[in-house]
């Protein structure tokens, strides 16, 4: 049977509801998946005039009362935002929090084992910050209601894996980072983390951070003083992992199949290789939690809100991934 999917509707003033009202309109989401959005009725109603697809909308109070039939969107209805102040492409206090009910409803409802797993859409930082929700985003969120203190980001793209060893830091400080103990702790945290996800086979590389990884040294030490000593340490242990690998060829090699995953070191150079292979089909699975969340790597587009020619590309694959990898997934019970 396909499993139940939690769609959170997303910043109301943004572009969620309609990439969600498109994604449930294909044939390919109904075929992989049953969907329940979380949302507002009057909004989701909005989006459907909006992008003018003829869906109609089934209220339920529980995922398990969906119509799950072609062209019905099943929604659990927060009915929490007031239609007379919402401005699509503006930024508000109401949207801000509406958007975190959104989010907290989806992970209670995984939490309890009702839905297989979250897809979620984007929202709005200034608007949270707003609403005086105390979280800056998904991931931050997403930890505090699953007791999870520090959530992996892994990305997909064309079956290319890559995780994140630094994120949202600076590229000065992400070098100080950079530590024989922090790769070794995220290799195993990464390594258990596509267990979950059912992936057993493969080896992992690390990529390097210098040009040709350091050259033993001749471009910087990053690589002698942490990625050598942590991979032959790993090995030792039996974790299939190798590194350093130039970073001009690990994606590469990857994208071929030579590698399960990649390890990145900062921020932009996994973000850089996956976007640019495929910037709309490049998914984020927020992994290392009790639950399964996949999600749209792009922001709200306040810009293009209420036009209806948002892509709901990327809504399509990250409620693709979260059918794939739902059946295999295993819960981790607060580890």
């Amino acid at each position: 049977m396909k499993p139940i999917i939690a769609i959170p509707m997303g910043d109301p003033a943004g572009i969620g509801p309609e990439i969600v009202a498109k994604a449930l309109a294909r044939e390919e989401t109904f075929q992989c998946a049953r969907c329940v959005v979380v949302g507002d009725k009057k909004v989701m109603e909005q989006a459907i005039r909006i992008v003018d697809l003829p869906m109609a909308i089934h209220v339920v109070k529980e995922p398990g009362e969906g119509r799950f039939e072609e062209h019905v969107i099943n929604l659990m209805d927060l009915d929490n935002v007031d239609m007379g102040r919402l401005k699509l492409g503006e930024i508000s206090s109401m949207c801000g929090q509406a958007a975190y009910e959104y989010i907290a409803e989806s992970i209670s409802l995984a939490n309890e084992g009702k839905v297989a797993a979250v897809s979620t859409t984007p929202i709005n930082k200034e608007s949270l910050r707003a609403a005086g929700v105390p979280f800056i985003g998904h991931t931050e969120i997403f930890g505090a209601l699953t007791d999870t203190p520090d959530p992996l980001t892994m990305f997909e793209v064309r079956n290319m894996r890559v995780f994140f060893l630094t994120r949202h830091v600076s590229l000065r400080k992400a070098c100080d980072m950079i530590t024989k103990e922090r790769v070794m702790d995220y290799v195993k945290r990464c390594t258990q983390a596509l267990r979950q996800l059912g992936v057993e086979d493969g080896t992992m590389a690390i990529a390097g951070l210098n040009p040709h990884s350091g050259e033993h040294g001749l471009f910087g030490d990053e690589e002698m003083d942490a990625i050598y000593p942590a991979v032959e340490a790993l090995q030792a242990e039996g974790y299939k992992v190798v590194g350093p690998v130039g970073a001009d060829s690990v994606f590469h090699l990857a994208l071929q199949g030579k590698f399960n995953s990649v390890l990145s070191l900062y921020h932009d150079q996994g973000h850089i290789a996956t976007k640019t292979l495929d910037f709309e089909r490049t998914i984020a699975v927020t992994a290392g939690m009790p639950i399964l969340r996949t999600s749209v790597d792009h922001g709200t587009a306040m810009d293009i809100a209420g036009t209806g020619i948002a892509s709901d590309v990327s809504m399509v694959e990250a409620i693709r991934l979260a059918a794939k990898y739902s059946p295999a997934f295993l819960r981790k019970d607060g580890d």
